[in-house]
């Protein structure tokens, strides 16, 4: 089916949801007002009162699309002069692909090209194009394939693609505002999101078919090899850009800190694990798929590419950076205009690496400290206590608070490499070591002459009661007095934590109720309402309205190692009791009609709290 047909269709749907709003109100209005006449009463109202709210909501829904106005375009914009290549390319492919060139080009954080248009009467008439281009696409593209690139884009304009886009939008605004407004749970509700369900599948329909027709014009430019190269690269450059803002661009975001040069270290990284990538580029393209998805696999569309006429173009292996007049300049300047980093103290990267680290590591460290002041009763912690405790035979008990998950050799792994941790701190502390950045593979400690110390050889014989005394001489041999590795923070904090599940609307004794976040260490209690409606939509506007240690500044978090020991009646709805080591006692129940984040979210919270279960939990 042609892509112009399925827009038709899609926007024939699109004016069915407004005529079956229409009808919905208009019989709901029916019913109300022959029931009012044959059987008055309660019911008669409450259809009264539905149709006055579906009709409401409608107007309110309707309201807010035709107030809405359309954002500012994200990302820097490029003039001629800072990208004359790339500006000449486009203009270039425009005339080949028979189409208007952009009216702007912007440069752009992503891995990711797109076009846009403003268009007017509701995509019957053009206005203003937009091309969008991704920074790490021009550092890790050739220019042949940013050329096949940017065919493909300019193919959506050719193609009439981007005209029926604001009308697109606007749909899905009408249809999600008017659910929002009518509540998704009512009846009306789920007769409008069973609509859009429909109306959302066409669309996507409609999309993939696009992506094909504009992957024709990015072969017959740029030449099938180099279509075939781009779209094979896209998932392993994404891959990378994750990787690398996940491990290097946000190690210190807990602590503030961030880099003086990011894009520059994504090029760095690019060529650093040149050998990975390539890797994972002779690895069989995505093959995964969806009827939600908007854009076919990348298999198939590797698979249709092959298939086209190749016209035999001379690619042009050239970074595709020469496209811009000072790469490095216009990157710092979309660092700035684009990463939300203003906040943090910006470092370079080796600086970076050591100070985040280090800071990461004392984290970690602290709570083995503050396990170990709890098993000595002390009011700190400090490394000579943990080696005492080793001594006296309690090295297993301190293995459990670092690691409550898992078997005793994890456990004990996982002291060690705690312990190792807080003697890099000292050795760092004494100014004989630091955390060295590198690009292939993760920070090592090295001492001033640039060789590892023997940090794990002393570490574990840290654990174990009968070399402990040994460990002891070896740090002193290091300069490293271990008293003074002293704990630093009194209380966990959310900072490194990450959501892995919720549960709203438990009860708690008092009448209470908590919407509750499951952290990788530990709880977020946020007192919620009584009624068990949008339980899921309140969780998840939560988790997006701020970063976790915020949140957990703001309401209640208890960490997982302030528990002394935990019951669990039930499973299913779950209900948990906890006894802290302060004395307090905390209950928790799942209401029946209570919503989760994910449908086995209470599993999670039994098999989070396992470790301090008294006795055994009940199957569901």
């Amino acid at each position: 089916m042609k892509t112009t047909v399925r827009a038709v269709i899609s926007v024939g749907l699109l004016a069915g949801f407004y005529l079956l709003a229409i009808a919905l109100i208009g019989g709901l209005g029916w019913v109300s007002v022959w029931l009012f006449q044959e059987h008055p009463g309660v019911a008669a109202g409450k259809v009264a009162y539905l149709t006055i709210a579906v009709a409401a909501g409608l107007v309110v829904a309707f309201w807010k699309i035709l107030r809405a106005k359309p954002g500012e375009p994200e990302g820097l914009p490029l003039t001629p002069a800072e990208a004359p290549g790339l500006w000449h390319a486009a203009g270039d492919l425009a005339q080949r692909v028979a189409t208007r060139a952009p009216d702007e080009i912007r440069l752009i954080p992503d891995v990711n090209a797109a076009v846009a248009e403003h268009t007017r009467l509701l995509g019957l008439a053009g206005g203003r194009r937009i091309m969008y281009v991704g920074l790490p696409l021009l550092q890790a593209f050739t220019v042949a394939q940013l050329t096949s690139v940017l065919a493909h884009e300019l193919g959506h304009y050719s193609g009439s693609h981007t005209r029926l886009g604001a009308l697109a939008h606007r749909g899905r605004m009408a249809i999600v505002q008017t659910i929002v407004q009518v509540g998704p749970s009512s009846i009306a509700g789920f007769v409008f999101r069973t609509y859009a369900r429909l109306y959302i599948l066409v669309e996507q329909a409609v999309s993939r078919r696009m992506e094909y027709e504009a992957d024709e014009f990015s072969v017959r430019i740029a030449g099938r090899a180099a279509a075939v190269s781009s779209m094979r690269d896209i998932p392993v450059i994404e891959a990378a850009w994750n990787f690398f803002v996940e491990r290097y661009v946000t190690i210190g975001w807990d602590a503030k800190l961030a880099p003086q040069d990011v894009f520059g270290g994504f090029g760095m990284l690019l060529r650093g694990r040149a050998g990975e990538l390539a890797a994972l580029r002779d690895g069989a393209p995505p093959e995964e798929r969806s009827r939600w998805d908007s854009h076919p696999p990348i298999a198939d569309r590797i698979r249709a590419m092959q298939a086209m006429p190749d016209p035999g173009v001379t690619a042009d292996e050239r970074p595709a950076t020469v496209l811009l007049a000072d790469p490095a300049t216009l990157a710092q300047r979309l660092q700035r205009a684009a990463l939300n980093i203003e906040d943090k103290t910006l470092l370079p990267w080796d600086q970076l690496t050591d100070v985040s680290v280090a800071a990461n590591a004392q984290r970690d460290v602290d709570a083995l400290f503050r396990a170990a002041a709890r098993l000595a009763g002390a009011a700190q912690g400090d490394l000579g206590l943990v080696l005492a405790l080793v001594e006296q035979g309690r090295a297993a008990d301190l293995a459990r608070a670092a690691q409550p998950h898992g078997d005793p050799q994890e456990q004990r792994a996982a002291l060690t490499a705690l312990i190792a941790a807080a003697i890099a701190i000292a050795t760092r502390g004494g100014g004989q070591g630091r955390w060295r950045h590198s690009w292939t593979g993760a920070a090592e400690f090295v001492g001033p002459d640039g060789r590892q110390p023997p940090i794990d050889e002393i570490a574990r014989l840290a654990t174990d009661p009968a070399t402990a005394p040994e460990a002891r001489r070896r740090l002193a041999g290091l300069g490293v007095d271990a008293a003074a590795v002293r704990q630093q923070s009194a209380r966990a904090t959310a900072d490194g934590a990450e959501v892995v599940g919720g549960i709203a609307n438990m009860n708690a004794p008092g009448k209470l109720h908590f919407d509750v976040l499951i952290l990788t260490n530990g709880l977020l209690l946020i007192p919620g309402p009584k009624s068990t409606d949008d339980g899921k939509q309140r969780l998840l506007h939560l988790i997006r309205s701020a970063p976790l240690p915020e949140l957990a500044r703001q309401w209640r978090f208890l960490p997982f190692e302030d528990i002394a020991a935990a019951a669990i009646p039930k499973t299913t709805p779950i209900k948990v009791a906890l006894t802290l080591h302060s004395g307090e006692r905390l209950e928790l129940a799942e209401s029946w009609t209570g919503e989760r984040l994910g449908r086995h979210d209470n599993d999670l919270l039994a098999s989070a709290l396992e470790p301090y279960v008294t006795t055994p939990a009940p199957t569901a």
